[in-house]
């Protein structure tokens, strides 16, 4: 399955496994395993989307929007719990107001979930670690 690298981006082959010990980028050499969230913006969101064959939860935010900062900590959490299963990131609506438009953000936080570069679930709100859990279990 392809696999897009956390740290430089780039795409990488990996057998699907139910677990993964390690799985390191052919690249750059960090670990595939690393489950921070990605920063995307105009220029890298298509290709980060369309090049993962494992399902992608964007997380449309802002830095001075309340609910967006009390979930950033579950976002976080949850993207610990699906390595290699699910693909974990955000992008800053104010900094990147062409891709909010694009999509028809009109609160956040607002959570789509892609899978084979389709949008297949939108969620607009904040949610708590084990609503986000669940929500992502749907898709893997």
């Amino acid at each position: 399955m392809h696999i897009v690298c956390p740290h430089c981006l780039s795409v990488n082959n990996v057998p699907q496994k139910n677990s993964y010990i390690k799985a390191n980028c052919g690249k750059c050499k960090k670990s595939l395993l690393d489950t921070k969230p990605i920063e995307l913006t105009n220029a890298n969101f298509d290709e980060v989307v369309i090049n993962s064959d494992i399902p992608v939860i964007v997380d449309f935010w802002a830095p001075w929007c309340g609910p967006c900062r009390m979930m950033a900590p579950n976002f976080e959490k949850v993207a610990k719990k699906f390595a290699l299963k699910t693909l974990f990131v955000k992008v800053n609506t104010e900094n990147e107001q062409n891709l909010g438009s694009r999509f028809g953000i009109r609160s956040i936080p607002t959570l789509i979930i892609f899978k084979n570069a389709k949008e297949v679930q939108r969620i607009s709100g904040a949610l708590d670690e084990t609503s986000l859990s669940r929500l992502v279990e749907q898709f893997n």
